[in-house]
């Protein structure tokens, strides 16, 4: 059927039997129309990944679905099927005009990714409520709306609400909303469009600061120091420690606790800071990289066009000397005067790409040396900050086990004047229950620890191995693709001339 529809809609006359010929591909179709055709299901759409206007009116299409590839659609017309939820639209970020005319939509929702909406065609549907009109005010674009003959239409303030609540809309209906009515809806709802305003611009607020924290999120990941600006990793280290959670209570040992806390996330923080510091250097280095490889690109670009613009000067005024040339051994003399500039082009282009390929090479090797030694000093000096985190948490584990065994004595000497919590006294059986559970915690800490090392440090390796990959495989793809390129045009060239000898000769 899509193969039929298309070379229905192709080109016609001449140009449709050629294209009936050689097949039209799908991807290329930018229009397609497949209306009244009893479509039940939306199908096989994939390949169509260019297209920009979508007809499928006029079916019994009761799901909208299969429309993820067409990214490019502008115009999609649904109208007058059996749908009853809005859906499957995600992707369709270009879309501009939707007509859902004549279906069994009781809701406007899931229409969020249709940032360029500005017609949108509801009518004859089964919505109901006139709070689908707030929903609507997302849509900056949206300038045309059509609702009638929905139950909300027959409401008394129907035209007047959506005037007020949608400002910048001009057609309603298909009916242009002329400024004294807007003035007349903005009044009688000022109260409450004020109250909405404010409500909406806190939210604004709200997805503002998320977004600048997940933009800042994602700069501290690229620096691969995410949570070590804080607490996190220290409160990591207690999560799943429930022995360490039950001897905080212990006398003394609140204190001990926040004076570690307090050291430890302060090299935490030298370890955040040193992080972003090196990303930065990093990214200078590669933004210099960058710059000198596109500047030596460029300049061996512009003596290759120099080269060739001279050539072809010569060459040009070499043919037209052949063609009015009458002597055969004069033709055949200047023909191969031409294929020597031809070879002599040919090698002048090859040597500047070796030249170019040597002097990325140096360049390339420069970089990768510079960047290794970077991330490998990035990652000694953080091993050492590690180390001084593990250090704390040495100390705080020998200073807390010579307090739970001071307890342990207290409580079987009967000396202990405090009351401990149910959980902490079941430690206290004997000294190797504590010392296990202090043991336990001890480890959970240092697991931690070295987890988030660890990660780090396989995190940057992997990134320095992919970028350096990456650079390697793009000058060799940037290699084969120019010297592919020299002999097509050395080709180009000589074909050319090829032509030229043998039409001289025969004529």
């Amino acid at each position: 059927m899509l193969k039929l529809a298309v070379g229905d809609q192709g080109p016609q006359e001449e140009a449709g039997q050629l294209a009936k010929q050689e097949g039209i591909l799908f991807k290329d179709v930018l229009s397609l129309q497949l209306d009244f055709r009893n479509i039940l299901r939306i199908d096989n759409l994939w390949q169509f990944e260019n297209l920009r206007k979508l007809q499928l009116d006029n079916n019994i299409i009761e799901k909208i679905e299969g429309l993820e590839n067409l990214a490019h659609l502008v115009w999609l017309d649904l109208s007058f099927n059996n749908i009853e939820t809005i859906e499957g639209l995600d992707t369709l970020v270009n879309l501009e005009d939707l007509s859902l005319f004549n279906n069994r939509i009781s809701k406007i929702d899931s229409l969020d990714a249709l940032v360029k909406l500005q017609v949108l065609s509801l009518g004859n549907n089964r919505i109901d409520n006139m709070m689908n009109i707030i929903y609507l005010r997302r849509f900056k674009c949206l300038r045309t709306l059509s609702l009638s003959r929905n139950p909300i239409s027959e409401a008394e303030d129907y035209k007047m609400f959506i005037c007020a609540y949608l400002p910048d809309l001009v057609y309603l209906d298909y009916r242009r909303i002329d400024d004294h009515t807007k003035k007349l809806a903005e009044a009688k709802h000022q109260y409450s469009i004020d109250e909405l305003k404010h409500r909406e611009n806190l939210m604004q607020a709200q997805l503002e600061d998320e977004q600048a924290r997940r933009e800042e999120l994602e700069k501290h990941k690229t620096a691969f120091v995410e949570h070590l600006n804080g607490s996190f990793l220290f409160d990591s280290m207690y999560a799943e420690d429930s022995e360490g959670n039950k001897l905080s209570y212990l006398p003394g040992v609140g204190e001990l606790l926040e004076t570690y806390k307090d050291k430890f996330v302060i090299i935490c923080v030298n370890i955040f800071e040193y992080g972003l510091k090196q990303q930065e250097k990093r990214k200078t280095e590669l933004d210099t990289f960058s710059e000198c490889v596109h500047e030596a690109i460029q300049e061996n670009q512009e003596q290759g066009k120099r080269k060739i613009a001279k050539f072809e000067e010569k060459h040009l005024s070499s043919l037209s000397a052949i063609r009015e040339e009458s002597e055969l051994r004069n033709i055949e003399k200047m023909i191969l005067e031409c294929s020597a500039d031809i070879s002599e082009l040919f090698d002048a282009l090859m040597t500047l790409e070796m030249q170019l390929v040597e002097q990325l090479e140096e360049t390339i090797n420069m970089f990768e040396r510079n960047i290794v030694d970077m991330v490998g000093l990035f990652i000694e000096n953080v091993q050492s900050l590690m180390a001084q985190c593990r250090d704390l948490e040495n100390h705080h584990h020998e200073k807390l086990l010579e307090i739970s065994i001071s307890t342990l004595e207290k409580i079987v000497e009967g000396d202990l004047g405090e009351d401990l919590p149910n959980d902490l006294r079941a430690l206290f059986v004997d000294k190797d229950t504590i010392v296990n559970a202090v043991g336990a915690s001890h480890d959970i800490h240092l697991l931690k620890i070295d987890n988030r090392e660890d990660e780090l440090v396989t995190r940057i390796n992997s990134w320095c191995t992919r970028l350096i990959d990456k650079i390697h495989k793009d000058e060799i793809m940037r290699n084969r693709k120019r010297v592919k390129e020299i002999n097509q045009y050395i080709d180009h060239m000589q074909s050319e001339l090829d032509n030229l000898e043998c039409g001289d000769i025969l004529d």
